[in-house]
């Protein structure tokens, strides 16, 4: 995200933004408990940490080795409230055992998968998880949806809303369409290491909000697609090896190409120093 849109708000160009500034009256504290940190009991390579080690190594490290966190920003709340709705409706029909109907629109021969682990894997806080043998890393991460098909291989799911001009038949190669790619191969690497079948093709339920109505009147009208993902996992060992290596440095890892927050803080501690240098001299 731009640390402008950070800073006042703006959303971002695919996810709607609606915040409430009461979360801003908890103090900011940037030293996590260490069990948190990494080689903590607590600690999990999560698949949005994984991301946040593309981002920018350095941020991961000050994160993730040293607890000190980036501020946080507001919650998504109108995409969390689409996720929940999709959530309930796909339920419908996996209680059912019938497809939905946009997989029968979309000639997707499977059923929403019925497993008594479901809602753990859906828990952000719990997920599914693997603990990698090469490098001992623990990675997690909290699917939307699991489809099944006749012959028993699981199907990867992820539900997107945004608000964009035209219909979303396909991902682009922006960094955030290349961020659900890599999103839905690490849960298709964290369920095949956990014995199951995944077929390589994952989706992505694209809610898209109109902007054409010429009244608001208190609704938004979606349209929902169904995006096919052809998704990769042979990235992801080698990804582990280099966070594993970050991790266990004591070198300062490299800055990422679009961070925002490297520069920011910079900037930021030079001009402090030559603040405090000129009123050194003066006293």
């Amino acid at each position: 995200m731009p640390l402008w849109g950070f800073l006042f708000g703006q959303h971002l160009s695919d996810g709607i933004l609606d915040y409430n500034m009461a979360e801003y009256i908890k103090k900011y504290n940037p030293n996590r408990s260490a069990e948190w940190n990494y080689g903590g009991a607590k600690w999990r390579l999560s698949r949005s940490k994984i991301d946040f080690f593309f981002e920018c190594p350095r941020c991961f490290y000050l994160d993730n080795k040293l607890g000190t966190k980036r501020p946080s920003f507001p919650s998504f709340n109108l995409n969390i409230a689409v996720d929940e709705l999709f959530k309930k409706e796909f339920d419908t029909y996996r209680k059912a055992k019938t497809p939905h109907p946009i997989m029968t629109k979309y000639n997707v021969a499977a059923v929403p998968f019925a497993h008594k682990s479901m809602n753990e894997w859906r828990d952000p806080f719990v997920g599914i998880e693997y603990t990698e043998p090469e490098t001992g890393l623990t990675v997690s991460g909290g699917v939307d949806d699991i489809w099944v098909t006749k012959d028993k291989e699981l199907i990867i799911v992820d539900y997107k809303s945004t608000s964009k001009d035209g219909t979303i038949t396909e991902l682009s190669d922006s960094p955030w369409d290349l961020q659900y790619t890599r999103q839905l191969g690490v849960y298709r690497w964290l369920l095949e290491k956990n014995g199951f079948s995944v077929l390589p093709i994952g989706y992505l339920v694209y809610a898209n909000a109109s902007k054409d109505l010429p009244t608001f009147d208190d609704k938004l009208i979606f349209e929902t697609t169904l995006v096919s993902v052809e998704t990769d996992i042979e990235w992801i060992i080698p990804t582990l090896r280099s966070i594993k290596t970050c991790l266990d440095s004591n070198q300062i890892p490299a800055i990422g190409d679009r961070c925002e927050f490297c520069p920011y803080r910079e900037s930021c501690g030079k001009k402090l120093q030559a603040i405090h240098y000129a009123n050194k001299k003066s006293s």
